[in-house]
């Protein structure tokens, strides 16, 4: 069985992938970005970022909180872009009922998001930030 958080990650970029609205304003969703991303007329895209769980176990139940976070990139001027992407990325996962393969997910939650701009002085930075309650299955 794999971790509820390695689950949600596969989850997760599977659906952002397959969200067409927010494919428009990217060149695509990354663990590691490609050297090219930014070679490209749209100049944005998405990274995972850091994650944290919490056990949280109670009588006959296991599971607890994953905190997942999201990485929005772009160089098109100003920040517009990457508002617009970092909102995109929210309205696909707030609330989405995604389905894990061995962990049941209760609920995935868009937390907040910061937007600031990077010390290279051209690239606007949104750190995008979810919780989600898993559960794990009984014996």
């Amino acid at each position: 069985m794999a971790s509820a958080e390695l689950e949600l990650q596969g989850a997760i970029v599977a659906r952002l992938k397959a969200d067409a609205p927010l494919m428009v304003l990217i060149n695509g969703v990354y663990d590691q970005p490609p050297d090219t991303c930014w070679a490209t007329p749209k100049e944005s895209y998405v990274t995972l970022g850091e994650a944290q769980t919490l056990r949280d176990d109670a009588t006959c139940i296991s599971g607890g909180q994953v905190y997942l976070t999201l990485h929005a990139w772009s160089r098109l001027t100003g920040y517009p872009a990457v508002k617009k992407i970092a909102d995109a990325v929210a309205e696909s996962l707030h609330l989405a009922p995604l389905t894990l393969a061995t962990n049941r997910l209760i609920s995935l939650m868009h937390r907040q998001t910061r937007t600031f701009r990077d010390a290279d002085g051209l690239t606007s930075h949104a750190v995008i930030d979810f919780v989600a309650n898993t559960e794990k299955p009984t014996a």
